[in-house]
């Protein structure tokens, strides 16, 4: 199986405060909205259609996307992350598919049936990326939209990622990432190009450290965000 068992342990272990807005998960809470206006323009809204998160954790995103009207299903491996995401939507009134499978398993269960995939924050977490982007393609159908977001490796996203965010502002436990994991914007170009998915835009997301915001940019040298798109037959 694609997993690291020590990040599903790691995530599993800080299971009970994915909802809370000060804990370990301010950022994911404080970058949601960017990231779900990135997702909705991108693929022209989401009402209606049918959506997978990957690596859904606690279902930050998942339950933002199910508020816009879409029909989603969250997959992880890490079983506390789900069952905190399972209880936060049943107190939200949301229905949101949670399930604990790898995406590439789901993939063989469920090819072309999404409209929309993400995966956000989670390639940097597992052995194989390539695999996942691969997965993600055969789940989409022809013309569907996925999103990425990652971390880039060089030195700044070092500087910020790990020994400012993680050592010096503390806004995430340490060790949540490994820099060795970080994937270059040209090395998720390769991927999804492999994968037979057609880029549509890539851009940076800057967070401001001291402001708690942020906001969408060209430079993708230390957070960036993908959208790509899935050939149709005509194409």
């Amino acid at each position: 199986m694609n997993m690291d068992q020590a990040e599903v342990n790691k995530f599993d272990a800080l299971a009970d405060q994915w909802w809370d807005t000060d804990g370990p998960f301010r950022t994911l809470h404080e970058i949601n909205p960017l990231r779900l206006d990135f997702i909705a323009k991108g693929c022209a809204g989401l009402n209606g259609k049918k959506v997978l998160d990957v690596g859904t954790g606690g279902g930050l995103l998942a339950e933002a996307m199910a508020r816009q009207g879409a029909e989603v299903t969250g997959i992880d491996l890490a079983e506390d992350g789900l069952n905190a995401a399972r209880a936060h939507a049943d107190t939200s009134h949301l229905r949101i598919d949670y399930r604990r499978i790898a995406v590439e398993d789901w993939a063989a269960e469920k090819p072309g049936h999404y409209d929309v995939v993400t995966c956000m924050e989670m390639l940097e977490h597992v052995p194989d990326p390539a695999a996942v982007v691969n997965a993600c393609a055969r789940l989409l159908r022809p013309g569907g939209d996925a999103f990425f977001a990652t971390l880039n490796r060089n030195p700044k996203s070092y500087l910020l990622a790990i020994i400012g965010a993680e050592y010096v502002m503390g806004l995430l436990p340490r060790g949540t990432h490994n820099y060795q994991k970080f994937i270059r914007p040209s090395e998720l170009l390769a991927m999804t190009r492999q994968s037979h998915l057609q880029t549509v835009t890539i851009q940076g997301m800057h967070f401001d450290l001291i402001r708690h915001c942020g906001r969408l940019t060209d430079d993708v040298s230390v957070n960036y965000l993908s959208h790509v798109r899935k050939a149709t037959p005509d194409a």
